[in-house]
């Protein structure tokens, strides 16, 4: 008796291991996004008083992009960093400038044209987050943690 497939043939075609693991790691660096979103917002309402949106959104973006670098080298890419942490740092930084101007472009852009976002930041900063998430996947991939033999590479 033949068994049944386990996933519909169109999908299984599309789902082999390599891609499958590079799912499961963009779904991890997702879900560290997730944390540096909580970094982002927490710092922008701690310091626009002090420091007004844009300062307040430069300062958010230093403390979540290490937050989540450190994250990513922990959990995402565990065990494909490479060379001294500082320079994998910078590296990171460096590798993620295009997310960093989609990802502040965004909320620039939304904290000047929208006083709902100017309000209430927290709109601008996910749009930012989420405008700049898939360039740094990429970019950390392939630039960044790359000590590992990653499937799909």
């Amino acid at each position: 008796m033949r068994k049944p497939p386990v996933m519909p043939a169109l999908l299984a075609r599309f789902a082999h291991p390599a891609r499958l693991a590079v799912l499961a790691q963009f779904l991890r660096f997702g879900a560290v996004g997730g944390v540096g979103f909580l970094m982002d917002t927490a710092t922008v309402y701690a310091t626009r008083g002090a420091l007004g949106l844009y300062g307040a959104g430069l300062l958010a973006y230093l403390v979540a992009a290490t937050g989540n670098w450190i994250l990513n080298r922990l959990w995402t890419f565990r065990g494909q960093s490479s060379g001294p942490a500082h320079r994998e740092w910078a590296r990171f930084l460096g590798a993620n400038a295009l997310g960093f101007v989609l990802n502040r472009g965004a909320y620039f852009g939304l904290v000047t044209v929208s006083q709902v976002c100017a309000d209430h930041p927290v709109i601008a900063v996910a749009a930012g987050s989420l405008t700049g998430m898939l360039a740094n996947f990429n970019l950390s991939r392939r630039l960044v943690f790359t000590g590992g033999d990653v499937a799909g590479r």
